[in-house]
């Protein structure tokens, strides 16, 4: 094989090998020419605490000399991507999963290392050039995955922090705290609808949609034409409108299922419903018991609801919102469905064509 052949052959290899990110006019640092010099990436393979590991580096390529090399940028990307490819490896957190951690709380390098008790660089370290032993990443893991736990270091350190941080950390965990708290809560009231699956005359038809029963919560909340807006009262409503969404359109709103309880239709999972996040529920204390009211001032939108289901919301205010506790009640026991329904069975969306409203 000839000398040029053999060189053409090398050079094929190397284009077929990297893959080209960009490419720009400077001077090359290579050969020192102006010229278009290529950003690329290579699959490279080594050993890294005597694991094997494969990654992409990063790679200026010049063309004229047909050479890799790097700049200090990719020297240290570089390093950065080997270790991150050994951390993946391992089952550990790459360098951008632990920095997505402290953005998440919106929280400094340093004064996560003094809620944690470690090194003021321990985490500007771990987020560079250094890998974290296992005990760490198991902290780091914890922190991503529990914000009630941060929240009790971030009470620990208080005296340690400046009040403008305390505050704003406080804030950003109170905040994931919640979304944990209503993802826990979404998935537990939607594990007790399994059950309910395939059976249209339970579920009206239509799939559980937790965002729309949160927005027929708020909606009727909203309305100035509902008043003393109690739990009882508003169990009614909501199966009043998705009843007579079902025999308007063939098919319920929220995809709640009723039972039939001796005041009348409630949803399954009524009292986790209540503490979704978002839902204007008040506790309020009446002597031997306590109850709960919903309420909501102000302008707002309702983004899961369509017009069609805003209409229907308002028809069954118009006929049913300035009714008190006990009106709704007795209304109910009049209706064909209660009446028809075995006391704590599930109220059959079929009934829907006999409604006392239209």
């Amino acid at each position: 094989m000839s000398e040029e052949t053999k060189a053409r052959i090398e050079s094929e290899i190397i284009y077929m090998d990297m893959k080209i990110i960009k490419s720009e006019k400077r001077i090359c640092s290579c050969c020192m020419k102006e010229h278009e010099v290529k950003t690329v990436l290579v699959k490279e393979h080594a050993t890294f605490k005597n694991k094997a590991v494969d990654y992409e580096a990063s790679y200026l390529f010049c063309d004229l000399a047909e050479e890799f090399y790097m700049d200090e940028q990719q020297i240290q990307d570089n390093d950065i991507r080997l270790k991150d490819a050994y951390r993946k490896k391992e089952g550990l957190l790459t360098s951008s999963e632990i920095s997505g951690i402290r953005a998440k709380y919106g929280i400094s390098q340093s004064d996560l290392c003094l809620l944690l008790g470690w090194g003021g660089k321990t985490i500007t370290r771990y987020e560079s050039h250094q890998v974290q032993d296992k005990a760490h990443d198991t902290i780091l893991k914890k922190i991503d995955q529990d914000p009630e736990w941060f929240l009790s270091l971030l009470n620990g350190a208080k005296d340690h922090l400046s009040p403008e941080s305390y505050q704003k950390y406080l804030e950003n965990a109170t905040s994931l705290y919640e979304e944990d708290q209503d993802a826990y809560l979404r998935k537990a009231i939607e594990a007790s609808y399994a059950k309910f699956q395939g059976n249209d005359m339970f579920h009206g038809n239509a799939e559980l949609s937790l965002d729309k029963v949160v927005d027929v919560i708020r909606y009727f909340a909203a309305s100035m034409n509902v008043t003393g807006l109690y739990k009882v009262k508003l169990m009614k409503l909501m199966w009043y409108a998705d009843a007579l969404a079902y025999k308007r359109r063939g098919s319920a709103i929220t995809g709640l299922v009723y039972q039939a309880l001796p005041m009348g239709a409630v949803p399954v999972g009524h009292n986790s419903i209540i503490d979704l996040r978002d839902v204007p529920c008040e506790e309020v204390d009446m002597g031997e018991t306590n109850a709960y009211h919903f309420s909501l001032s102000g302008e707002w939108t309702f983004p899961a609801l369509s017009k069609e289901e805003k209409d229907i919301l308002d028809a069954v205010i118009e006929k049913l919102g300035k009714m008190s506790k006990n009106d709704i009640v007795n209304f109910m026991h009049n209706e064909q469905a209660y009446i028809e329904t075995a006391p704590r069975d599930i109220i059959q969306f079929k009934y829907a064509e006999s409604l006392q409203i239209q």
